[in-house]
């Protein structure tokens, strides 16, 4: 299935487009490239960077070095991190034009096989280039471009990438900033994709009350079987929403992990009956096993609901965020601080968080770890 080059509006039921014109910066417009199999990384970046008369950062460079001597000692499946609001970069951070020279170091490398870059500055222009990359890249397994600010215009260069790539199985577009087209295109994509098993598409800008986008997604949940993990933060879901989404789970049988919290249904708006729906789902889906709802509106039905999911063991108390507790007869949800990743938002200074109740995610879809 192809996007349409046309523009529809976001509460058409028809395809949505791929991008009709692609960034082309002025630093970008020379091709002429070193060949990547001189030297290791770190001499690559800095040969291409003195060939497009371009800075070279530091920090890069020793980022790559870093790259380098693991590829030395024969390590393969690296993940290459520059995030940019990791403490050992102390405040630099990656730009387009950083990220176009990246992108050519990295299009014929067989070692990495996953790529952070999240909170960086890397805007439509840096999607465009990572989308060129992962329609060229085989390797690639996993990108995390959380907080980037690429917007609906870079979602819609991840959606048309999906339809060519075979091999990318994570990606996370968290606080992107995707617009209700982007949202929707990924819906139309994954009715037919069948490499992904995780996405990330939290914080969306989203305009409107008829709740387009989930309703497109729900409908891709009926469709597509590979889906293990999907994160749908923010959303504004409403119980029409989630009604939606709890028809989709008597069909689905991949799905796993739906955060739609804050981080899952997490932090949406759905009241006790959308929410009762979603716990009647798990009687039927024998897949789904993880559920975080805390930050929603919850009334007693809610409460009872799922305090008898949890005490029948249909649902695990390590695989949901609610702990339920009674006081003076009535039954209440308490928050516990369970969830898929720990250290999403931030890199930790030193260690690892090593709980499968608060990384629920690693073991759900564990392609990278760093993701």
């Amino acid at each position: 299935m192809e996007l349409s080059q046309k523009q529809a509006g976001p509460a058409s039921g028809s395809p949505l487009p791929a991008p009709s014109r692609t960034p082309t910066p002025a630093w970008a417009a020379a091709d002429g490239s070193v060949s990547a199999s001189i030297g290791g990384l770190q001499e690559y970046y800095n040969d291409l960077c003195m060939e497009k008369s371009k800075e070279i950062k530091p920090f890069i460079l020793q980022i790559l070095q870093e790259v380098d001597e693991e590829i030395e000692k024969g390590s393969v499946g690296i993940t290459l991190n520059i995030a940019g609001n990791s403490r050992s970069l102390s405040g630099e951070r990656v730009t387009g034009e950083d990220f176009w020279i990246l992108c050519r170091v990295l299009k014929n490398n067989s070692y990495i096989n996953g790529l952070d870059v999240r909170y960086n500055l890397l805007s439509d222009v840096g999607a465009y280039y990572a989308a060129k990359l992962l329609q060229k890249n085989r390797t690639l397994k996993h990108l995390r471009m959380t907080g980037n600010k690429i917007e609906n215009k870079g979602g819609m260069f991840f959606a048309a990438m999906l339809q060519i790539n075979s091999s990318l199985e994570k990606l996370d577009l968290g606080d992107c900033d995707l617009g209700m087209q982007s949202v929707i295109a990924f819906a139309t994509v994954l009715t037919q994709n069948r490499t992904i098993k995780g996405l990330n598409l939290n914080r969306p800008i989203l305009y409107g009350e008829q709740e387009e986008s989930t309703v497109h997604l729900g409908h891709m949940l009926k469709e597509n079987q590979c889906l293990v993990e999907l994160h749908m933060c923010k959303h504004d879901i409403k119980n029409c929403g989630m009604k939606q989404l709890c028809d989709a789970l008597y069909l689905n049988r991949s799905l796993q992990y739906l955060d739609v919290s804050w981080l899952s249904v997490v932090s949406n708006n759905i009241e006790g009956k959308g929410l009762v729906a979603l716990s009647q789902s798990m009687k039927t889906n024998p897949t789904l096993s993880h559920i975080y709802i805390w930050g929603n509106k919850f009334d007693e039905a809610t409460c009872v609901a799922y305090s008898d999911l949890i005490h029948t063991g249909r649902l695990k108390s390590d695989n949901t965020d609610v702990e339920p507790f009674v006081v003076d007869g009535h039954v209440y949800l308490a928050e516990v601080s369970n969830g898929l990743k720990r250290h999403y938002y931030w890199t930790p200074g030193y260690g690892e968080a090593c709980s499968l109740s608060s990384n629920a995610g690693f073991s759900l879809a564990p392609v990278g770890q760093h993701l």
